[in-house]
């Protein structure tokens, strides 16, 4: 029964760091280390729509950070070229249709934290022509747009280039992510943005006191905002000590109890093959932020294990119609909605024609 409900069910996940994997290889080996190691899990876990991240690592910025953006655009872009039958990087709601009907995984670019953009806010346009559509400004630390969640002493909202980027992304019809933003910045968004936003793998503060988790008070400006909040898998986020799946369905229910079962979603943030994966066995972290790097819920340490998540949700009565809301439909509509859709029609000139002399 609950495969059953799993395999009728759009799932999608919202943050998984395959693409950080993917870009340490050949680049002749991008599109077959995908087909090899990722697809059969994308596969045997029934993710239909997957949010690639673009994470940059500490070790490329700054000088080397728009260079590796690029990269990894350009991996995320040669992956399902190579992969076609399969799967198909989206830029809007009716790419996302056209992949389903098509049996194949819809692929969304994100940026986390953005350290390629710098305060050169115009480069959001060129990425959005490259097909990310989804970004956030921090990571842990300091940007030139905002502060992360590790900053929260600091108290800082947003910096004038943050605020230009918000209404940046709002233009170009860009999801502004608020995951790992800190507190006062998501404050700060929340009080600026007049489109959704999502937090794209982040859990419930009140039930673990984490700085990378939200509030009350957030996901319920969230959810008057018209976002969706993707509940984070990673064990240490969901409780110090006991890491049960149990403790995930925790976050997922005490978020929609906040929110309403249509503000929720999936965002599993599964790292434990990436950071085995590139890590080399001399410089294992084995904390980060505190916590330690190698805990995971048993049997959802990657996607394959996600119908474990409808098994857990029909184990505690949940109906199909809500298990199927948080499994993937609040975030398609989202998507649906938002995703590649302008504020506002361009006004750019045709082309040879110069912009001052169209105006006149």
């Amino acid at each position: 029964m609950t495969h059953g409900l799993h395999r009728r069910s759009v799932v999608a996940d919202t943050h998984n760091d395959l693409l950080d994997a993917i870009v340490r290889r050949p680049v002749d080996r991008w599109a077959s280390h995908f087909r090899e190691r990722w697809l059969p899990q994308l596969q045997k876990g029934g993710v239909d729509l997957q949010v690639l991240p673009v994470f940059v690592d500490n070790v490329f910025r700054p000088e080397g950070a728009l260079r590796h953006t690029l990269r990894m655009i350009e991996a995320a872009h040669r992956l399902a070229g190579g992969n076609s039958e399969a799967v198909e990087v989206c830029y809007d709601g009716a790419g996302i249709d056209t992949a389903l009907d098509g049996n194949r995984i819809a692929l969304v670019l994100a940026l986390e934290s953005a350290p390629g953009v710098g305060e050169d806010v115009e480069l959001l346009e060129t990425l959005y022509r490259l097909g990310v559509r989804i970004a956030s400004l921090a990571h842990f630390g300091r940007t030139a747009l905002a502060d992360g969640s590790g900053e929260d002493a600091a108290g800082s909202r947003l910096t004038r280039a943050g605020v230009a980027a918000l209404a940046e992304m709002e233009r170009l019809g860009m999801l502004f992510d608020v995951s790992h933003l800190g507190a006062a910045g998501v404050d700060h968004v929340l009080e600026l943005a007049g489109r959704p936003v999502i937090a794209t793998h982040s859990s419930a503060r009140a039930l673990r006191d984490h700085h990378r988790n939200l509030t009350d008070d957030q996901l319920g400006a969230i959810a008057a905002n018209g976002g969706v909040v993707c509940v984070n898998f990673f064990a240490p986020f969901l409780h110090e000590t006991d890491h049960r799946v149990d403790r995930l369905i925790d976050h997922i229910e005490h978020i929609v109890g906040v929110m309403g079962v249509d503000k929720v979603g999936l965002g599993p943030d599964f790292v434990k093959e990436v950071l085995e994966d590139v890590t080399p066995p001399c410089c294992e972290a084995p904390f980060v932020e505190g916590v330690p790097t190698h805990r995971f819920l048993p049997g959802l340490e990657g996607p394959a294990g996600l119908p474990l998540v409808t098994e857990a949700l029909q184990a505690r009565g949940w109906s199909e119609e809500h298990i199927r809301l948080v499994l993937g439909a609040n975030v398609l509509r989202l998507f649906r909605a938002e995703l590649g859709r302008p504020a506002a029609p361009a006004t750019r000139a045709p082309c040879g024609v110069s912009p001052s002399a169209a105006a006149r």
